[in-house]
């Protein structure tokens, strides 16, 4: 630590966002891809997986609280590879930078199957052919969105799409209302109360999407260290954290209500496409993908840019053949993987787990040096290790069962 200490700062330098701006930062952190799957989610648990959800959605606030801590502890912390370092050296922060370059590789890809499912939504007939090859609508418009995402990843500064990112709160409102238009005013009704209490079969595959809700932990650094007062940082953090759960149970319910157990693995594929209301909430969720997809992106790029040869690292062409090929290979991976639900429940119970379940947990009771004396802090903090354990263990399980059946 000799070393380390000489570049360690005495204060950590304050930011210029205000506490609203950094809780509607946090909000559309934690507002993330698994949006549309709730209702799904919530139909493969049943009514009562509602206690799993609330109890995750408590576990990952305390997670959250227990990150600022770490950050507290090192003036010199700026980001989650920091904490990960701190706590476990150079080779935390490498298994950290590559579960979360993983975790957005495969939150890339969902965008793509995002996008081919609600286009196939839109367009059930379209379909390419080359020659004898016939590709049907949903790899169609996986591919169509590849090539109308390439200029965006053309672009090696993305400050301009991070302001268009900012939509992302926006969208998920606009989307809960036009479903509950749905509902009440164009036939639907909320009369399909779902018939199950509690579907054990495939309450992992639900865990895993409830998880994955709350993936947002990663930037939780970078929002405190924005922050004019960092002192308001847990009051941003239950602020957001209340906002986005009170969405996800919004729509969770009334996906539910609405189609009960025949709701799709994204909400958005049971809504008619004829109703006005329907196709406002289809052609919102077509944004998300366009507005995020580069931006997700773009540190998977720069990793792979910060491990070549010093002869490569800034030259545009190889920075440019970076981003192409990761575009080319996510819509490669989209087209053959085509279970949107799946994928993300894989990434609930793998990277999130470990991101906003685990290694908060493990840093935290490493950087903060704890007598042990089995408190009541130190065993929530043990139990909540081991509940993402078991939940990424059964999740991943019953999640790939589902992709090989």
């Amino acid at each position: 630590m000799a070393n380390n200490e000489l570049r360690i700062p005495l204060t950590r330098t304050p930011g210029s966002s205000s506490f609203m701006k950094a809780s509607f930062n946090g909000t559309n952190s934690f507002l993330g891809i698994g949006f549309l799957t709730i209702p799904y989610a919530f139909s493969s648990g049943g009514w009562l997986s509602l206690v799993l959800f609330f109890s995750i959605a408590a576990m990952t606030l305390y997670t959250g609280l227990l990150i600022v801590r770490c950050m507290e502890v090192d003036p010199s912390i700026s980001s989650y590879y920091d904490i990960a370092e701190r706590a476990f050296s150079m080779k935390g922060r490498m298994i950290v930078m590559f579960m979360m370059n993983a975790e957005m590789y495969l939150i890339a890809i969902g965008f793509l199957i995002l996008e081919g499912d609600n286009l196939q939504k839109l367009f059930p007939e379209f379909m390419i052919k080359l020659g004898e090859l016939t590709l049907d609508g949903k790899q169609s418009f996986v591919i169509i969105t590849g090539l109308l995402l390439s200029p965006s990843m053309l672009l090696t500064d993305l400050s301009m799409l991070s302001y268009i990112s900012a939509t992302g709160v926006f969208s998920c409102l606009v989307i809960v209302v036009s479903i509950f238009c749905v509902g009440a005013f164009d036939g639907v009704g909320f009369h399909a109360k779902g018939s199950i209490l509690l579907n054990v079969d495939t309450l992992p595959t639900a865990v895993g999407l409830y998880i994955v809700s709350f993936g947002g932990h990663p930037v939780i650094p970078s929002i405190y260290t924005s922050m004019r007062d960092s002192c308001q940082i847990s009051k941003v953090l239950v602020f957001s954290f209340v906002m986005a759960t009170l969405n996800y149970v919004t729509i969770a319910i009334l996906g539910y209500l609405m189609y009960g157990d025949g709701v799709e693995s994204e909400i958005t594929l049971n809504l008619p496409t004829i109703k006005v209301s329907g196709r406002v909430a289809i052609y919102t969720t077509l944004l998300i993908p366009v507005t995020r997809y580069s931006l997700v992106v773009a540190p998977i790029a720069t990793a792979i840019e910060g491990g070549l040869s010093e002869k490569y690292k800034n030259q545009k062409p190889v920075r440019l053949l970076i981003r192409v090929a990761l575009l080319i290979s996510t819509v490669i991976v989209a087209c053959v993987l085509p279970y949107h639900e799946s994928l993300m429940a894989i990434v609930g119970s793998v990277f999130v787990v470990s991101a906003s379940f685990v290694l908060p947990c493990l840093c935290y009771l490493k950087i903060s040096d704890l007598n042990w004396n089995w408190n009541c802090e130190q065993m929530g903090v043990v139990g909540i290790i081991v509940f993402g354990i078991l939940a990424g263990v059964l999740g991943t399980y019953s999640s790939i069962s589902e992709l090989l059946t």
